[in-house]
């Protein structure tokens, strides 16, 4: 059952915002240009960060990365190691990599967009939740682990 609700998550939530809509955006962009395809790079790149990152809450974190069913442990190994939002780096490579690819300067302001509203709903919402379900295991991981800036040796906690 813990699968199918990731799965249906991972489907709803990254595969609406970073897969869907950008590609929708580039269709209806009267502006768009050529097709670039180094602009591939980073959507393999944040797909993969992204499907890491799912993996972890789904393994290490026994939850999905959905809010409706969240991970049931602090989730600290992986990408989580470097840097305490790697999912929503992952979203922002991948949507990144999709302006560049299409040229489009309109997915360019959705990514950015993006950044700005991940930033308020951690800063908001998951970090104090966070806070609240960890205690002092959140104050020792936050204390440690930058929440946008990787580190450059992974936290060993």
């Amino acid at each position: 059952m813990l699968f199918l609700r990731a799965l249906f998550a991972f489907l709803l939530v990254p595969g609406v915002v970073a897969f869907l809509l950008p590609l929708l955006i580039a269709y209806f962009d009267p502006w768009r240009g050529a097709e670039w395809a180094p602009g591939l790079m980073p959507v393999v790149v944040g797909a993969f960060i992204l499907l890491w990152c799912v993996r972890d809450f789904y393994v290490a974190g026994k939850g999905t990365l959905a809010p409706w069913s969240p991970p049931q442990h602090l989730v600290t190994v992986g990408l989580y190691r470097l840097v305490r939002n790697p999912m929503y780096v992952g979203v922002l490579t991948l949507v990144t990599g999709w302006a560049i690819y299409f040229t489009s300067l309109i997915l360019g302001g959705y990514a950015l967009f993006l950044a700005i509203r991940f930033h308020m709903h951690v800063r908001g919402y998951e970090e104090p939740w966070l806070a609240s379900e960890f205690g002092k295991e959140w104050e020792r991981y936050k204390t440690a682990v930058p929440r946008w800036r990787p580190r450059l040796r992974p936290w060993r906690g």
